[in-house]
Formats: structure tokens, C-alpha cells, sequence
């Protein structure tokens, strides 16, 4: 599935846009800093599939920023001068700065946790540390937790929410209501492992998670408490759901609720979730010995929940003070009571990639109507 670039068009980026000030300079730092917190040369050896420099480096991610923070006539110049790289910023507001600079010295406890690790001699050949750069840093909806980028959003894409596993889930949002300029704007990533690493890594990079937990909890922190409140939490795939155990004592399953404490007296709801690309192997007839109707059955199932908890994130992303229950139940109401037939369609058009018509036809069976009866449950409260 391809994916083009998604602009965020919000309302608070437009009315920030008329009380624009001045440009504004934001210091990243040494070069040396810079150079590992933007995980320099991203894709360069002999041969440079992009020849960029350190300051088109950083340039590229800071932009990707200000586009999903909906600034899309703002600008970005990135400059060394005396061995300090400054980033100027046009057309944003006096205040943009600051969650750009806490993000980088929070990035600077994940560089130290990696050096720690390669000392210790369990740094792989083909890991990269990839820090959640080039998402939006001011007008945030909600914050997905998950395990770890897969090196090509790193390599090849230099976008942190180029992979088929963000395509697929903001395919859910938009399934829910979400436009598709404004996905980026509830993708906002937080891996418990940042490292880029190829696919077959997951096994491999369980070891490392309490390396980074400084950088973990900091992060969690910054980006999910707000001054006008919390913002909601997804947490996708089993590693990341036995992290939130160990780190905040709470046991969350998929589709089981949850509150956090990320700071003392401050609490913010979570939402356990499949992971998404978790589909692929739950439908996959090979996993079940070749058996087609008990992978639909099964594929069925998770596309349920799946869409459930995409429908629960666009809903609290929306209106975080909506009620966390009510919502996550009508939200399973719908897409496993009301509108289990779109579901039994959205499976089969987007992981099947059937026509639309033969899809529909196809959960018009009796065999699928059938398992279609079986996909209602109730979520556990808050």
C-alpha cells in the first residue's frame, strides 16, 4: 500500500497562524548531537541514495513537522555556525520551540541508553537508533505505543510514519470518521525500543527495553500530559502491553481499559490494541494448516477489534472528554453489533483485496453471517 504525504490541517494550527510572530531560532545543538539524534547519514555509504547533508537532514524532519502540524505555509532553515547547529522557523508561533527542545533532550536519554547497550556488546550490525522524529509537535490528538520502526521507514523512506503498519491503521481511522490530512496528527509514536531494525528483529530486541525505560517514561509523559488535559493512549502488540504491566502495574488486553500514571497525581487512559499488522498473520490460512473458513473466522474477529479501537482513538482524539467506557462500547457496538457487516466487507476488500462486490457478496453467505454473530463482546470498564 503506498502512502502519500498527509497534511494536518486543524483548526488550533489555523487560528495559531494569525498571532504568527517574528521567525523564531531554536538551537539543536552540536553537530556531534545532532549528527546522532537525527540518526545522520540516514541512508548514505558509498553510494548515497540521498546525499543530504546534516542540516538538509534535519531540515527534512523539522518540515515533515510543521506539514503535520498543520503549518503548511511555514518554514524551516537549518544552519552551522561555530560548530552549533539553529533551526529558524517561519510562519508558526513564538512557542513552537519548546516541544521541539524537550523532545531532543528527552532524544539525548535514548542516545546514552544505546551507547550503554553497544557497550555491553548487545548493539546488532543492523540496528539504527531512529528517534520519533518528524511528527507533529504541537497539535497532537492522541499517542500510539508500539514496539519498534521497521528500518526502511529509516533507510528508504526517512518518514517515521512511512510503513505498511501506520498506512494500515490510519486506513482504520479514516474508516472512522478521521480525514486523511489529519491521521498524523493521532499517530503520534512512541516505541518502547527506538531502533530501527528489520521485521524479524521483534524476538531479538526484547532485551532492551530497560536500557531506555528513562527515555520511555519521560516520553510518555511529555506527550500524553497537556495543560488542557490528557491525551488518549493506544498501546499495540503484546510487547508493549506486558511494558505498560511492568512499568505502571496495569494489566490491559486488547480492547481492555486502563489508567495510567505517567507523572504523580495525573492519570490518562489507555486502550490495549492489536498490533496492526497483527491481521496478517491472524488471517493467514497457512497458520491453521491451510484451513480458509477458520482464518476468515479468525481474521474476522481481529478486524473487529481492530476498527473497535481505531473507532475508541478517533473518538477521543476528537473530544478527549469523552467518557472512556461509553465510548469504547459504542464503539464495539457499532463495529461488531450495527455495522458488523461493513466490518465483514473492510476485511475482505482490504486484507483479502477482494472487489467491493464479490466482498460483499461474500459475507452475504450463510457460513460468514454465521461468524459474523460471533464477534460482539464486552469490554472490560475502566
Amino acid at each position: 500500500m503506498s502512502k502519500p504525504t498527509r497534511l494536518s490541517f486543524t483548526l488550533t494550527a489555523l487560528l495559531a497562524s494569525a498571532v504568527v510572530q517574528a521567525d523564531i531560532e531554536v538551537p539543536l545543538g552540536s553537530t556531534q548531537r545532532v549528527t546522532q539524534l537525527f540518526a545522520y547519514p540516514n541512508n548514505c555509504n558509498v553510494i548515497c541514495f540521498r546525499p543530504w547533508t546534516l542540516e538538509q537532514t534535519a531540515e527534512h524532519y523539522l518540515a515533515q513537522s510543521l506539514q503535520r502540524d498543520g503549518y503548511s505555509r511555514a518554514k524551516v532553515s537549518v544552519k552551522t555556525r561555530d560548530g552549533q547547529v539553529t533551526a529558524t522557523f517561519s510562519g508558526v508561533p513564538d512557542s513552537y520551540g519548546q516541544p521541539l527542545t524537550r523532545l531532543l533532550d528527552t532524544a539525548d536519554l535514548a542516545w546514552q541508553a544505546a551507547s550503554q547497550l553497544n557497550r555491553d556488546g548487545k548493539w546488532a550490525y543492523n540496528w539504527y537508533l531512529f528517534l520519533p522524529l518528524g511528527m507533529a509537535l504541537e497539535n497532537r490528538k492522541s499517542i500510539e505505543l508500539m514496539h519498534f520502526p521497521p528500518d526502511y521507514s529509516l533507510t528508504q523512506a526517512q518518514d517515521y510514519l512511512e510503513s505498511a503498519t501506520t498506512d494500515r491503521w490510519a486506513s482504520l481511522l479514516i474508516d472512522n470518521g478521521v480525514a486523511a490530512s489529519e491521521t498524523p496528527a493521532y499517530q503520534t509514536i512512541i516505541d518502547i525500543a527506538p531502533i530501527a531494525a528489520p521485521a524479524s528483529a521483534g524476538k531479538d530486541l526484547e532485551g532492551v527495553y530497560d536500557y531506555f525505560s528513562p527515555y520511555q517514561r519521560r516520553m510518555v509523559n511529555e506527550l500524553s500530559l497537556r495543560p488542557d488535559g490528557p491525551l488518549p493512549l493506544v498501546a499495540f502488540g503484546a510487547p508493549v502491553r506486558s511494558w505498560i504491566k511492568q512499568q505502571y502495574g496495569q494489566t490491559v488486553n486488547v480492547l481492555g481499559l486502563v489508567r495510567i500514571s505517567p507523572a504523580e497525581g495525573k492519570t490518562v487512559p489507555l486502550l490495549g490494541a492489536n498490533h496492526p499488522s497483527y491481521i496478517w498473520y491472524a488471517a493467514d490460512p497457512e497458520t491453521y494448516d491451510g484451513n480458509e473458513d477458520k482464518a476468515d473466522e479468525v481474521g474476522l474477529n481481529v478486524m473487529g477489534q481492530d476498527l473497535s479501537a481505531a473507532c475508541w482513538q478517533a473518538g477521543m482524539g476528537q473530544n478527549p472528554a469523552s467518557d472512556p467506557n461509553v465510548l469504547l462500547k459504542a464503539c464495539m457496538n457499532t463495529w461488531q453489533g450495527t455495522r458488523r457487516e461493513k466490518t465483514c466487507e473492510l476485511f475482505y476488500t482490504s486484507v483479502r483485496e477482494q472487489p467491493v462486490e464479490q466482498a460483499k457478496a461474500k459475507c452475504a453467505t450463510p457460513s460468514v453471517r454465521t461468524q459474523l454473530k460471533r464477534l460482539k463482546s464486552t469490554p472490560p470498564a475502566l
